[in-house]
This record gives C-alpha cells, structure tokens and sequence, in this order.
C-alpha cells in the first residue's frame, strides 16, 4: 500500500516551531472544508443522486463523513477528501476504451481511471447516473471504500 509520509512531524520541532508552523499555514487540515466541483447532471441523474445522498455511510475506510464545499446532494467526502465521491458526472470517454480496466464491488460495476502521481477514480457503470468515487494515494490498493458504497449506490441509482 502506498502511503505519503510527513518530512517534518511537530513533536521534533518543539513547540513553538510546530506552533508557528501552525500560524504559517493559517489554519490545520482538518479546520478548512474541502472543496469539490459540483457536478450539473440531468434533473433525471439528480433525482438519483438526491437519493444516493441519503444512503451514504457516515464512515467509509475508517474515515468520517465531513463537510465539502460548496455544501451539495451531489457530492460527500471522507477523512479530509482521502475518499470524495461525486454523483450525477458525465459519461467518462475511457468507458469507450475496449482496454478500460474496471472492478465489481458488492454487485456495483467500477471503470477505473489511474492518473500519475494521484489515487485511483472509479466511475460507476450500467447505472441511470454516473457515481464518481476518488481515492487519495493511500487507498488505492483498498476495495473496501467501494464496497462500502455498493448498498447505497444499488439501493438508489438504478441499473440500466
């Protein structure tokens, strides 16, 4: 598994460099929303979505739900963003791509995306609306965040 790690860590600085360090940067990462682009699907996908944004999980991965900005039905995100999810995006073109590698999660089909230097994105397949899931470098050999997804995606995106 891959994992970024810290050059510095603020317990070997001492306080008060960890403490200006802190004031340098204007706020920690857990004090700041993470920003996502809302998605603009069909009023058909939204409806969708709108349902899917009910079922999420409160956890996924071990990561609590927090707030993403601008607050919308149409996105959610996990631990900081190490997990975002995004409903109601457009078709991705690799879905044309006989070579496109995909996965099943609980009875949910994924087209995978893998871009240098960042995690994986899944983009549900054969579903009303497309369910986008990004996964920070630090999940990109776990399954689990997509299984953790399925029951809510089968449950209120319906297969086509």
């Amino acid at each position: 598994m891959t994992s970024s790690r810290r050059l510095w860590h603020p317990v070997f600085l001492g306080t008060s460099v960890a403490a200006l360090l802190l004031a340098a940067t204007g706020c920690s990462s857990t004090d700041a929303a993470v920003s996502i682009t809302v998605p603009t699907p069909s009023p058909e996908a939204a409806a969708y979505c709108r349902a899917l944004h009910k079922e999420l999980p409160k956890s996924v991965a071990g990561l609590d739900r927090g707030d993403a900005e601008p607050r919308s039905e149409l996105t959610a995100e996990w631990g900081d963003g190490e997990i975002v999810l995004r409903c109601g995006v457009p078709r991705p073109a690799k879905m044309d791509d006989p070579m496109a590698k995909g996965t099943e999660a609980n009875g949910v089909n994924w087209l995978l995306e893998q871009s240098e230097g960042a995690g994986p994105r899944f983009t549900t397949t054969y579903r009303k609306a497309y369910v986008e899931v990004t996964l920070s470098a630090a999940y990109a050999h776990d399954a689990s965040p997509l299984a953790a997804f399925a029951p809510a995606v089968s449950k209120a995106v319906p297969g086509l």
